[in-house]
């Protein structure tokens, strides 16, 4: 399944990642992928900051590699694994153990190697020109179908 919504902002892909986070629930893994600069980030971020109790800076973990935040949904897991060699590098983050249980983010998961999720749900960010983008949302799960078709009714 695949479904593709043109962002013409971020304000409008902050609105996306809010009404998406609405649907969100545990065990959900979703993978966040595009070019350096094309706004994972700013979508992962945009939905753990509509999700906070107090709303707080929520940093890229590109440093830390992974972020864990108490949230009105539960506990979300923002990993950021651009900077690993390769999947052994997960295994020691600890994220395979979130991955069923906790709300996970994760950007670049292309270094997830076989370790991917049969169930996730793929987030593609394609920059356009200037601010726009295309957001490509697609997964084999039949799970994510009923939740996906209500966010982007209006989209």
């Amino acid at each position: 399944m695949k479904k593709i919504v043109i962002s013409n902002g971020p304000l409008e892909t902050k609105k996306l990642a809010t009404l998406f986070k609405a649907n969100l629930q545990k065990g959900d893994v979703v993978l966040l992928k595009g070019e350096i600069g094309a706004g994972k980030s700013h979508f992962a971020r945009s939905l753990i900051q509509s999700a906070m109790y107090i709303k707080e800076e929520v940093p890229s973990p590109t440093f830390t590699l992974v972020q864990v935040y108490d949230t009105t949904i539960g506990s979300i897991w923002h990993a950021d694994l651009y900077r690993l060699n390769d999947y052994s590098d997960v295994i020691e983050l600890g994220l395979i153990d979130a991955f069923g249980e906790e709300i996970v983010l994760l950007e670049w998961p292309e270094r997830l190697g076989y370790l991917e999720p049969k169930d996730s749900l793929t987030i593609e960010i394609i920059i356009l020109e200037g601010d726009r983008r295309e957001i490509i949302f697609s997964t084999t799960s039949s799970e994510w179908k009923p939740r996906l078709d209500k966010i982007l009714k209006d989209q």
